[in-house]
Formats: structure tokens, C-alpha cells, sequence
């Protein structure tokens, strides 16, 4: 006790301490300013109150004055901000461009960032920036990991949860403008009456943050709900229910955004159960939205059993269909062509739509990495997507959110980073992944620029670390069966799609490993632009990052680095539990910065991401040398644990609390 108090003396005679403990329910949202601060604002309004109030209640005396000009931005939601004569001076033609201007300045004045010089011009690269919940009616979240969902339904309309305007409050602030409330694989129960009405008291609580309220709906509603026949989108009668169903969303919330639809994959009805197209389905539903100015989004996610290569199913699907959909349906297509892997190429849908309306899906919440146990900053991820994508392409951004009823919202303190990011990146997708973790942290933590800069890098090379102990060199989907949290390469469950096993996709034998896809193989490599193909094509010259994506290859071949393949593999595995290691070291430096309680829960959590790093290591290696029929080189650590007893080994997954250190020993 004496040396803890030694230390902490010893510190603040240097400077300044958190005294007190944080549980991470502020989110991001921590500042605190003076009662001198004057805000002017242009009228009286809900959206006005929102940013004098958040304004006044952050910002440090200084004189605000915000205006409506319609000259001030050529986009609606775009604002700029000057300093003219001891005031900053706030403009946009809107009002939510006036809220985001005002969270702006916060988030500068944070950063240390706001000076007399200010000269800001902001405009948002996408109209629609959007998070998509995948929350059911019961509560229950698929792939949530923080808790249940925000959404109490039992008790909406009547009981409103403060929580809902916390959550639109901390969306405002990152300029994100939508929120789809439900799981894709949608309940058709959400467009009953009785639940539209509860949708409605959300849409009021979002409304002032200029936040829109979008739905996931089941194309079979209509048959489920209300008894039709069928649900074939050429069928008058269902075309007639869709457009009844919509006047009555309308009725209640006038600017309700539109549908999210999940169509003919992994069991859901679809158009194509009645013979017609994505296309039929989608434009059935975008005529029903199209006078009320409603979008339909609708996702690309579809695979077959049929097909020999998963990856290459959503683009012969969807590419024949390109310019048949209607102007207010945009095609909603996931990052990567498997399933938000910690790593893949980008979709070659991007690019080969071009007579249709794109948009990216990204994944925040960590389905494929870590669950809310690892620290896994995302930024660097959906960079690489855009090095590829071009932003100016795409018409809108979506993200599946990583929310919860956990006081800290996201399950992992630094959870909470991806959140802030996608809103971030949503607005401007040239913001590097530095820039958005030295904001975040200075908002959150603390603006040292010593822990700022330590605990910035670890963040941005905790992606390349998970790739690294997870599925390296482009291994991908070796999870465990029935949950995709722990490694489980051996797994061979009878009668379960081929699609589901991974050795699907890792293809391991005495020869090497890898899926082939090349143009000696699947060919998927013919669905990207001539300049990629040939680079992807080529053993030679595709990316080690990418090289057992496209290629099986020998265990003996010789990679980039000068290693064969078997021992470039074991450096990679072991580089990514020693940056774990790194991180626990780092972060372990940093109590000084950080109160007690924030600094506690996030060392725990790195202890359980070192040990769940050595499981994955442990079991690729041993799994893996025995079909090459070698060992870990010297110069590398060796797996610790006994193979036998991870394959024996399974995991519970209703409680992720405990390090599974020393179980396979």
C-alpha cells in the first residue's frame, strides 16, 4: 500500500492524475467546459438546443456563433467554421450541419487543435452513413457481444431509456446520419402496427441528431403476417401489401429511411423462391418506398452449396443484374467476397457494377476477431479497403454495429475506438487511421501527447497482429465450429456444408495449402481488373498477404521474405503473440493516464487476447506441421500446447471472463 501511494505522490508533484474511476459510459464524450462560454444560435429549435447545450456544456470560454447559410456548403450537411473577431463562427444551410460543426469544434478543442487561425471546411463523402443493428425482438444480438440489445421493445412506447438519446447523442458526434434497428434476418413481426409504433418513439428520440430510422424486413411478411398467398414480387396483390405497408410507416414517421433486406441466403425468402430475380425483388419494394423518397438497401451476401468457390458467388449473381435495378435501391456489398475475414481482398462487385448504386457493408462488431476480448482497431482495415475502392465510387457506407446494454457500450473500452472510427472514416474516408486513434484518445483518455503517441501505434498495428496469430498470409475461416471465436482448422462435422468446413478453405496436405483460385484453379481471379489479375494470378508476384487466398502452395516455396512457406508462416504466428505481449507491455505503462478502473478491464482483456494468441498459434502450427512434416524453426518459439487437447477442447461460449491459460498444457 505504501509503494502504491509513494507512486502516486510522486506523480502528481509532475502534473495531473485521474483521481476518479470511469466505466466507460461517456464514451468519447468526456469534456468539460465553463459556465463563460456564450453560444448564439440562428432560431429556436430541438436540433439548435442540442448545440448550444453540447457546446456550453464542453467548450472552455469562448464566444460561438452559429448561422444558417445557405452558401456555406454545396452539401447539405457540410459547414464551415472561422474566427472573426473574438468569436468562432459556425455556417452551414443546415441545421444538422450545424449540429456536426458544433461537435467539431468540441473535438478540436479536445485534440488542442482550436486556434485563432481556424479555417475549416467540411462536407460528408456519403449522404447515407449507417449503422446496421442486428438486434433481435427478444433482445438477443447476433454477434453482439456487449450485452443485449439497446432496443427494450416491452417496453416501448410508453418507457424511453435514457440510453436512446445517449446513443443518437454519441452517433451525432461522429456524423452518423442512420441506424438500422433489427437483425437482417429480420422477424417479420417489425412491420406489424403494434411494433411500428414502438419504432416510432425511437425515430422521435433520433430525429433532433439528424439521425433516420431504417428497418430490416423479411421478404415473406406478407404471407406471414397477413396471410397472402405468396410472396412473389410480380404478384399484384403482394405488390399492392408492400405499398400499403409503406404509406403506413410514412404516416408514422415521415422520414423513415427505407428497408434493409437480406434476400435467398443462408434460409432467407427471397424473389428467387418464386423463380424471379434480386433485381424483381428489390425494385417491387422500391416502388412501394419511391413517393415517400425511401431507399431499399440490399445486401450482396449470397453463396450456394452448389458452387465450387464461395468467393466468387456474390459477383456471378449480381453482376448479370447490374443496370436493372431501380434509382432508390443501392446494392449493399460486404468488404471482403467471403465474410468479414480479419483479412481479404476487396469484392470485385466494387468496380464491375457500374450502371448500379454500391455501397460498402463493413463489420464492427468483431465477429471474426476476438469478440469483445481482443484489441482490434478496425481503421486500418477499412484503409485498406479504400486503397482499392475508391471512395468517390461508392454512393453510401454501412456498418454492423457493436453496441450493447454493457455500461462501457461495446463490451472492450477500446471497442468503443471502432465505433468512433466507422462514424469518422463514413464522413471522411481520407482520414488516416492514426489521425482518427489520436482523436479518439485524446477525447477519451487523455491528451498526454507521451500516451497519445505510445498507445496510438498500439493501436494501429493491433490489426496486423490479430491477422498475424489468427489466419496469416491469407489463411482464412479455420474458425471453431458453432461460434467463430477460437481456431479450429481440423474441424469435420458429418452432413454440414462443404462451405462451413475450413478445410474448405485452407486445403491443407503433404503438398502445401491454400485455396486455388488462381486461373489454374477456381478462377476467381478473373472477376478482378486485368492489372490485379495478372498480379493475383502469378505465384511469383501475388502478395504474401494474399498468396494462400489465391494460390496452394508448396510448403517448400519461397516467399518474398527469402522463408519457405512453412517457415514464414511460424514467423508470422509468432510475430502476432509477441506484439500481443508488446501490447500488454505498452499498455501496462500507461496507469498514470488512465483511471483505475478503465486501466484494470483493459489489461485484463489484453491478458486473455495474449493467451487466446498463443492458442491460435499452438494449434495452426502443431495442426498444420503435420501435413507439412516439419518442425518450428530453431530461431522460433515453440507451441506449448498439447495439440489432443485443443482438438478435445470445447469452448463455452456464454462466458468469455477467464484466460484459458494452461487448459491444453
Amino acid at each position: 500500500m505504501k509503494k502504491i501511494c509513494l507512486a502516486v505522490i510522486i506523480f502528481c508533484l509532475g502534473g495531473c492524475i485521474n483521481a476518479f474511476s470511469e466505466d466507460g459510459s461517456s464514451l468519447w464524450l468526456r469534456q468539460k467546459g465553463g459556465k463563460n462560454t456564450r453560444v448564439v444560435i440562428p432560431f429556436e429549435s430541438a436540433v439548435m438546443k442540442i448545440a448550444r447545450d453540447e457546446l456550453q456544456k464542453a467548450m472552455k470560454g469562448v464566444s460561438v456563433i452559429l448561422k444558417y447559410d445557405k452558401e456555406a456548403s454545396a452539401k447539405e450537411e457540410g459547414f464551415s467554421i472561422k474566427y472573426e473577431k473574438g468569436n468562432y463562427i459556425v455556417s452551414s444551410p443546415s441545421e444538422a450541419g450545424l449540429l456536426y460543426a458544433s461537435y467539431h469544434l468540441i473535438r478540436m478543442e479536445a485534440a488542442g487543435e482550436l486556434t485563432t487561425g481556424i479555417n475549416v471546411k467540411e462536407s460528408p463523402a456519403y449522404g447515407i452513413r449507417v449503422l446496421n443493428h442486428w438486434d433481435n425482438p427478444d433482445g438477443t444480438i447476433e454477434r453482439g457481444y456487449a450485452g443485449e440489445s439497446l432496443w427494450q421493445w416491452d417496453e416501448l412506447p410508453g418507457i424511453r431509456s435514457e440510453r436512446y438519446e445517449q446513443y443518437a447523442r454519441a452517433n451525432a458526434s461522429v456524423g452518423i446520419n442512420g441506424t438500422v434497428l433489427n437483425n437482417v434476418n429480420a422477424s417479420p413481426s417489425i412491420l406489424t402496427s403494434a411494433y411500428l409504433i414502438k419504432v416510432k418513439a425511437l425515430a422521435d428520440i433520433f430525429r433532433p441528431y439528424g439521425i433516420r430510422v431504417y428497418l430490416s424486413v423479411n421478404f415473406a411478411t406478407p404471407m406471414i403476417t397477413d396471410n397472402l398467398a405468396t410472396a412473389d414480387p410480380l404478384d399484384n396483390d403482394v405488390r399492392v401489401w408492400w405499398k400499403k405497408k409503406a404509406d403506413e410507416i410514412y404516416s408514422l414517421i415521415p422520414d423513415f429511411g427505407g428497408f434493409l433486406v437480406k434476400a435467398n441466403s443462408e434460409g432467407q425468402p427471397g424473389p428467387c423462391d418464386y423463380g424471379r430475380s434480386h433485381a424483381d425483388g428489390a425494385n417491387m419494394l422500391a416502388e412501394a418506398l419511391q413517393s415517400h423518397g425511401g431507399i431499399i438497401m440490399w445486401r450482396a451476401f449470397v453463396y450456394s452449396p452448389e458452387d465450387s468457390d464461395r468467393a466468387k458467388q456474390a459477383y456471378n449473381e449480381f453482376k448479370p443484374l447490374d443496370g436493372k435495378f431501380h434509382d432508390n435501391v443501392i446494392i449493399q456489398i460486404k468488404n471482403g467476397p467471403i465474410d468479414f475475414q480479419p483479412r481479404e481482398p476487396y469484392s470485385p462487385l466494387f468496380g464491375a457494377m457500374h450502371r448500379s448504386k454500391t455501397m460498402v457493408e463493413f463489420q464492427i462488431t468483431q465477429e471474426y476477431l476476438g469478440f469483445s476480448n481482443h484489441l482490434v482497431y478496425l481503421a486500418p482495415m477499412w484503409k485498406e479497403f479504400f486503397e482499392f475502392v475508391p471512395h468517390n465510387t461508392l454512393n453510401a457506407i454501412a456498418g454492423v454495429a457493436n453496441t450493447g446494454t454493457d455500461k462501457n457500450w461495446c463490451g472492450h473500452h477500446f471497442a468503443q475506438s471502432n465505433w468512433y472510427a466507422f462514424g469518422r472514416l463514413a464522413w471522411n474516408p481520407e482520414l488516416t487511421s492514426e489521425e482518427i486513434a489520436e482523436e479518439w484518445l485524446k477525447q477519451t483518455f487523455s491528451a498526454d501527447n507521451g500516451f497519445v503517441e505510445s498507445v496510438r501505434d498500439l493501436m494501429t498495428e493491433s490489426r496486423e497482429a490479430a491477422v498475424n496469430y489468427m489466419m496469416p498470409l491469407g489463411l482464412h475461416h479455420i474458425f471453431a465450429w458453432g461460434h467463430h471465436y477460437g481456431p479450429e482448422p481440423w474441424c469435420d462435422i458429418d452432413g454440414a456444408r462443404p462451405d462451413w468446413m475450413p478445410s474448405y478453405y485452407h486445403n491443407a496436405s503433404e503438398k502445401g495449402i491454400g485455396f486455388d483460385r488462381s486461373s489454374l484453379g477456381s478462377n476467381a481471379v478473373a472477376q478482378y481488373p486485368p492489372e490485379l489479375k495478372s498480379i493475383y494470378d502469378d505465384l511469383r508476384t501475388c502478395p504474401d498477404e494474399y498468396i494462400l487466398w489465391f494460390h496452394n502452395v508448396p510448403w517448400t516455396h519461397k516467399m518474398q521474405s527469402g522463408n519457405t512457406l512453412w517457415n514464414e508462416l511460424c514467423v508470422r504466428y509468432n510475430n502476432g503473440v509477441s506484439s500481443v505481449r508488446k501490447f500488454c507491455n505498452i499498455w501496462g505503462k500507461q496507469k498514470a493516464f488512465v483511471d483505475d478502473e478503465r486501466f484494470r478491464s483493459v489489461s485484463a482483456k489484453l491478458e486473455i487476447q495474449l493467451n487466446d494468441a498463443v492458442w491460435w498459434r499452438d494449434a495452426c502450427l502443431l495442426y498444420f506441421g503435420e501435413f507439412s512434416g516439419k518442425n518450428v524453426p530453431s530461431d522460433q518459439e515453440k507451441p506449448g500446447y498439447d495439440l489432443q487437447k485443443m482438438k478435445d477442447f470445447r469452448l463455452d461460449i456464454t462466458n468469455f471472463e477467464s484466460p484459458l491459460n494452461g487448459y491444453f498444457e
